[in-house]
C-alpha cells in the first residue's frame, strides 16, 4: 500500500479526479467529512445512546456522543503527530500538497463516526439483534437466506452498520454522506465479510466491517485506496487502511481511561484504585504535590486521566511509526496498544472496569430490559413488513407500518434487504426512543 493512494479525496459519484493542491485551504476535503458527520441525524442520535451506564440520569456520565467527540480529539492528535513524521519520510506527499493536518482530519473524522452504527443499549444492543435471529423468533428466516446473509444478522455488527449508514444511497443522494474514500478506509477497522469468522488471529479478522448489502461499495473503496487483499479464496478480505490503527488506538485510549473515570465518579470504583492503577501509567509525568493539592475527587481523577491519555498517545504514535512498513504491507497483526509497554496496566484497568462497572447491577438490569425491547421491536416490524410484501397484511400490520418511516419501507422482493431495513431502523434509535416505541407497540402508553 502507498500513502498517495491511501489519501484519496475521491467520493461516491465523482466523475473527475480530486487533487489536494486544488483544495480550498479554508475548508479542506477531509474537514468537510467531519462537518457532514456532525450535521447528520445518525450522529445526533448518539447523544441518547449508552456508552457505559444505560439511561443514566447523572450529567457527567458519557454517552456515545460525548465519547465519540473525545475519541475524535485524541484521533486528531494522533493523526497530526504521525503525519508530521510521515511527510518527512515521504517528501512526495508534500509536493502533492498534503500537510500533517490532513492526517489529523482523516483520523478525526473516522474517529468521530466510529460508533455511529451502534444500536441502543450499548454493546448488548448488537448482541440482542443477533440473538433474535440466532435463538429467537427470527431463526425462522435462516432457510431463506444465504450463509453470509444469515451470519450478518446473527453476528450483527455495529461497525458494518456504520459503513452502511455512511455509504447508503437514499432519496436521490448517491453514496450516503459522500465522505472521502480516505476517511471511509480509516473508518473500516475490519475490512472483511462476516464469513469466514475469525479465520486468523490477525486484528483485521476479529470482527467484520460491512454487510452483504454494502459489499460492492466496500470493494470500490478498497480498490480506489489500493488496500492489500488478504484472501484469495473468493471471500472478500483486505488488510487495513493504516490510519484505521490510529482510529482504533484513539477509541482504546478513551474507553480504557474514561470509562474507568466514570466508574470512579459514580462511586462504583474506589478512588484508591485510580491511584493504584493509573499511577503506573503516569509515574514519569505526575506531579504528586499537585495531585494531593487538588481538593475534589473529580479534579484529582481528571488530572490522572489527562496525564494517562497523554502517555498512551505518545506510545501509540511511537509504535505506529516504528512499524510503518509492517502496517503498510499488512503484517502488523495487533492493535497498537496491544504492543505498548503499558499493556499489563491497561489490562488491569479494563478488568476492574468489567468487574465494577460493566457487571454492576444498574448496567445489567438495563441491558436485560434492552434485550427484550429490541427483540420485540424487530419482531413486530419485520413481521409487518413481510406480511405487506406477501399480501398477508392485517389491520395491525398496517397500523404498525404507519409508525415506520417511509425510507424503511422500500419495496423489495429480497428478504435479506427487508430484514436489514428494520435492523437499520432499530439500530438508529436512541435508547429513549426505543423505549417509547416499545411502550406504544405493547399498549403501555401511560
Amino acid at each position: 500500500m502507498n500513502w498517495e493512494q491511501l489519501l484519496s479525496l475521491k467520493r461516491f459519484g465523482d466523475t473527475q479526479k480530486r487533487t489536494r493542491v486544488a483544495q480550498d485551504e479554508t475548508r479542506l476535503g477531509f474537514d468537510v467529512d467531519f462537518d457532514r458527520i456532525i450535521f447528520s441525524s445518525a450522529f445526533r442520535s448518539l447523544q441518547d445512546k449508552t456508552q457505559v451506564i444505560p439511561l443514566s440520569e447523572i450529567d457527567f456520565v458519557h454517552t456515545r456522543l460525548t465519547h465519540s467527540l473525545e475519541v475524535s480529539v485524541v484521533g486528531r492528535t494522533l493523526g497530526r503527530r504521525v503525519g508530521q513524521i510521515l511527510l518527512d519520510r515521504h517528501p512526495n506527499l508534500k509536493k502533492l500538497g498534503y500537510t500533517f493536518n490532513d492526517f489529523g482530519a482523516i483520523v478525526a473524522a473516522a474517529s468521530v463516526t466510529h460508533d455511529i452504527g451502534n444500536p441502543p443499549f450499548g454493546h448488548s444492543g448488537e448482541k440482542a439483534i443477533g440473538e433474535y435471529f440466532k435463538t429467537g423468533k427470527g431463526i425462522k428466516y435462516k432457510g431463506e437466506l444465504t450463509e453470509k446473509e444469515y451470519q450478518d444478522l446473527i453476528d450483527f455488527e455495529g461497525n458494518a452498520n456504520g459503513f452502511k449508514i455512511l455509504t447508503e444511497s437514499r432519496e436521490g443522494i448517491f453514496g450516503g454522506l459522500r465522505l472521502s474514500y480516505a476517511t471511509l478506509g480509516a473508518f473500516v477497522k475490519y475490512p472483511k465479510e462476516s464469513l469466514p469468522k475469525k479465520p486468523t488471529k490477525h486484528i483485521v479478522d476479529k470482527k467484520y466491517g460491512f454487510f452483504q448489502s454494502e459489499k460492492d461499495s466496500f470493494l470500490e473503496v478498497a480498490t480506489e485506496l489500493g488496500l492489500k487483499e488478504k484472501s484469495t479464496t473468493g471471500n472478500l478480505s483486505f488488510y487495513r487502511h493504516p490510519l484505521a490503527y490510529l482510529v482504533e488506538a484513539a477509541d482504546d485510549i478513551c474507553y480504557t481511561i474514561i470509562d474507568f473515570e466514570d466508574g470512579i465518579n459514580l462511586g462504583l470504583i474506589e478512588e484508591e484504585f485510580a491511584l493504584e492503577y493509573m499511577i503506573k501509567l503516569v509515574k514519569d509525568t505526575i506531579d504528586i504535590k499537585k495531585y494531593h493539592s487538588l481538593q475534589h475527587k473529580t479534579d484529582r481523577v481528571s488530572y490522572l486521566r489527562a496525564l494517562a491519555i497523554g502517555v498512551l498517545i505518545n506510545e501509540a504514535v511511537a509504535i505506529f511509526l516504528e512499524n510503518e512498513a509492517l502496517i503498510l504491507n499488512g503484517t502488523f497483526e495487533k492493535s497498537l496498544l496491544d504492543k505498548c509497554k503499558y499493556e499489563a496496566q491497561i489490562n488491569d484497568i479494563l478488568k476492574t472496569s468489567v468487574d465494577k462497572i460493566y457487571k454492576s447491577t444498574e448496567v445489567v438490569e438495563k441491558e436485560v430490559a434492552g434485550y427484550r425491547i429490541i427483540a420485540d421491536l424487530l419482531d413486530v416490524f419485520v413481521t409487518a413488513l413481510n406480511h405487506k410484501f406477501n399480501g398477508e397484511q392485517s389491520n395491525f400490520d398496517k397500523l404498525v407500518l404507519n409508525l415506520l418511516p417511509n425510507e424503511y419501507q422500500i419495496e423489495t422482493a429480497n428478504l435479506y434487504d427487508r430484514i436489514l431495513q428494520i435492523c437499520s431502523y432499530v439500530s438508529r434509535m436512541s435508547d429513549s426512543s426505543a423505549i417509547r416505541m416499545h411502550k406504544k407497540l405493547t399498549g403501555n402508553i401511560i
